[in-house]
């Protein structure tokens, strides 16, 4: 006999089913026992008379909460069972495997312990339907960003996590032994995106993930996370890859919200709109201006650049002005940027490249990247850096390279500015942080 998903057994009534799943609760009672199964797809009331089979019933008590069980039973209609009006009369049970008693905690209790209890365990945190209905989502949203690359000719990409040389800065970085070497893990598919441009790939994208040895111990921090990444040639400008991007978030945001967003409101009381297009964009100078205005004043070790305070300050300003959830953020100071962002002929000291923030979150860096060998050289050297490290990089540009941009988007801070959720260990399957390795 197939298994039939609870969701489904409206459909079956009459009929002799099985079901798998998990028991959520039992009620022992003196002469009706009944236990409240558990699929992915829903929950129904399997009913058992103890007289009927003394021998289960007894089997049944010794049950624990979550014990993974398969049972047969008759689908019939019972409007009193207030789940869907749907009963199962036991036939026969098998435990898969019982649940211990106690529990470490209950994953459908009203009150839970603290997340970094619950992280301990997260198999269980991620039995509950809402956690389930995060990855549900990011299924989705990773589905929709692929269908609009494809529909507009990207090619994907699957680039090396360990290098010889870093991706970004001598900061942030994991090293490990490599053979007789040390190698780098990866921060960033970027000098990759950008060698597939000199091969003439046009378009590509990647999903894959990255590690920052960052010690952050934030909401919005981790140090491996998923990537998003693409990169696009022959631009004019970074206006180009900001017009790209917020039509592919649109997109996104679309599919997403056709398929999840019932389920959305009821889970997380978020009603998901689609952004509308094109964002709002300031320069940093005009953003800077904004936070002047309001009072809110920069740390000085944040000269030149926007801390979390600042990207709310500015996040809120946008929503009340524009009722957007988004806006972008361009024109960077050369100072804070990395040496292969592209600056202004007739300004160096600004860069073409912006950051997009979602309800005040930072979710993207991105930017027009230096495309002419001598003039990255230069740049480089300007930033302190030596040439010998980053020479295979800088060889993708001596023979040919057409203009080009993209950007790095991460992914469970986009779930996070997409479901509105308070910490970034909610938007990842299993959380990685200075002090959190297992499990």
């Amino acid at each position: 006999m197939e298994k039939t998903p609870i969701g489904d057994l409206k459909t079956h009534v009459g009929e002799v089913v099985k079901l798998q799943g998990w028991l959520q609760t039992l009620r022992d009672q003196k002469s009706m026992q009944f236990l409240i199964l558990r699929d992915r797809t829903g929950l129904v009331q399997i009913a058992h008379w103890k007289k009927g089979n003394p021998e289960l019933a007894a089997l049944i008590s010794t049950l624990g909460s979550e014990a993974a069980l398969t049972v047969t039973g008759k689908v019939v209609e019972n409007e009193v069972v207030k789940l869907g009006g749907i009963e199962v009369q036991l036939e026969s049970l098998k435990v898969e495997n019982n649940a211990e008693i106690p529990l470490p905690f209950d994953p459908f209790a009203e009150t839970l312990p603290d997340q970094d209890y619950r992280l301990d365990w997260r198999f269980l945190d991620l039995r509950r339907e809402r956690n389930r209905l995060i990855f549900e989502v990011q299924t989705t949203l990773e589905a929709a960003m692929r269908e609009y690359w494809l529909e507009n000719g990207f090619i994907e990409m699957h680039s090396p996590k360990i290098m010889g040389a870093p991706s970004e800065s001598g900061a942030e970085l994991f090293s490990l032994k490599y053979f007789e070497t040390t190698a780098y893990l990866a921060q960033s598919p970027q000098f990759y995106k950008q060698m597939a441009m000199a091969a003439g790939y046009e378009k590509v994208f990647e999903i894959g993930p990255v590690f920052r040895a960052d010690p952050s111990f934030t909401s919005r921090h981790m140090t491996e996370f998923t990537g998003v990444d693409f990169e696009i040639s022959w631009i004019e400008s970074h206006e180009d890859v900001m017009s790209f991007a917020e039509r592919w978030l649109a997109h996104a945001y679309q599919r997403v919200q056709e398929k999840h967003g019932e389920a959305i409101k009821a889970a997380f009381d978020v009603d998901l709109q689609v952004p509308e297009v094109p964002f709002p964009r300031l320069t940093m100078a005009e953003a800077y201006q904004i936070l002047k205005d309001q009072g809110y004043k920069l740390p000085p070790e944040r000269k030149g650049d926007l801390d979390p305070g600042a990207e709310r300050a500015l996040g809120a300003y946008i929503k009340e002005k524009t009722g957007n959830d988004f806006v972008f953020v361009k024109d960077w100071p050369f100072s804070v940027r990395p040496f292969y962002h592209m600056v202004y002929e007739d300004n160096p000291a600004l860069t073409k490249s912006f950051d997009l923030l979602g309800r005040g979150l930072e979710i993207t860096t991105g930017a027009q990247r230096e495309h002419r060998y001598e003039v990255l050289k230069n740049q480089a050297l300007e930033k302190g850096l030596t040439l010998p490290p980053i020479q295979n990089y800088l060889n993708y540009f001596r023979y040919g390279c057409p203009p080009h941009g993209g950007l790095g988007l991460g992914l469970s801070r986009l779930l996070m500015v997409m479901l509105d959720l308070p910490n970034i260990r909610e938007a990842v399957y299993l959380f990685r942080g200075p002090n959190r390795l297992e499990p």
